[in-house]
């Protein structure tokens, strides 16, 4: 069973060579590199052969590079010109570089000590496929870390858009991409075979001038419309205009700025091992959880006394 075509994945990458034409735009991604250097400091182990997979910049691999817990660096993109932007940083320069997508990835099994992914899983078609992927590649206790867009991830432009279009057009057309929800995410991890999956979310509120600032932004992320269904007519004038005009009036603040939200999902899951924790058996606890409460407990089926 194919998965379904969701992202034009040819065009894709057409954006984000458009983007690098005009000047990338990566406050999100820089933020994303930190956080990464952040997370992978806490776990205290040093991982010999990692792999950067699809990372549109060189600002995670610098970052953990940097971090000095990663032996060798695989980055992995399916274009060069965008993924390999090394921006001049050296620590990134020396990663190894290979020409694959995504959502085929070329790693033998057991060969990864640690797999990272910034802000590009959120358009995959087969993400179930490339999870399930990524753990085979990572050694028995391998770790899995990787940050991708979901939940309300530009909720202001879709409201705005479907209420231009619904008025002007008779009708609305994907624009926004669907991005994946929370649990849906830490219930794949699992599905993939990840021990210790863990998820969390971090809401970032970029302002803008204008909604015209957000689209420019969007532009230079290589993050235009990259939807198979998309409607493949250009965007009248009119529609765009009432679609800047309804994002100013609902979700500007009082200075005039106009707000627009990005969420960032977190995930990470380690391949399994005997070494790691693992759950007790049920029935095998030893206190009761009544006494760690400091209350009575009362048997299946009884009513509390009044």
């Amino acid at each position: 069973m194919t998965s379904p075509l969701i992202f034009d994945r040819p065009l894709l990458r057409a954006r984000r060579r458009r983007g690098l034409r005009l000047g990338p735009e990566t406050f999100l991604l820089d933020r994303v590199a930190e956080d990464f250097a952040d997370r992978l400091q806490v776990v205290r182990r040093r991982f010999d052969l990692a792999a950067d997979i699809g990372t549109p910049t060189a600002a995670v691999r610098a970052a953990l590079l940097r971090n000095g817990a990663i032996g060798a660096m695989i980055a992995l993109a399916p274009m060069a010109d965008a993924a390999w932007n090394l921006a001049g940083d050296p620590a990134a320069a020396a990663a190894l570089r290979i020409v694959a997508d995504e959502e085929a990835l070329p790693f033998a099994g057991d060969s990864l000590d640690l797999v990272v992914c910034g802000l590009v899983l959120q358009a995959v078609n087969d993400l179930p496929g490339v999870l399930v992927q990524i753990r085979r590649a990572l050694k028995p206790d391998g770790l899995f870390l990787a940050a991708l867009f979901g939940g309300d991830t530009l909720a202001e432009l879709r409201q705005s858009f479907a209420v231009a279009e619904s008025e002007l057009d008779g009708g609305m057309s994907p624009r926004v991409a669907p991005f994946p929800d929370l649990r849906d995410m830490g219930a794949l991890l699992q599905r993939a075979g990840f021990a210790l999956p863990v998820t969390d979310a971090d809401r970032v509120t970029v302002r803008y001038a204008t909604p015209f600032a957000l689209l420019r932004d969007l532009r230079r992320m290589g993050a235009a419309n990259p939807l198979v269904e998309r409607r493949r007519v250009p965007l009248r004038r009119a529609t765009l205009m009432r679609a800047m005009e309804v994002y100013a009036e609902r979700f500007a603040d009082p200075d005039g700025k106009v707000r627009a939200s990005f969420d960032i999902i977190w995930l990470s899951g380690w391949s399994p091992h005997h070494t790691q924790q693992q759950p007790l058996r049920p029935g095998s606890a030893k206190a009761r959880l009544a006494d760690a409460l400091g209350t009575a407990e009362i048997a299946a089926g009884e009513k509390p006394g009044r």
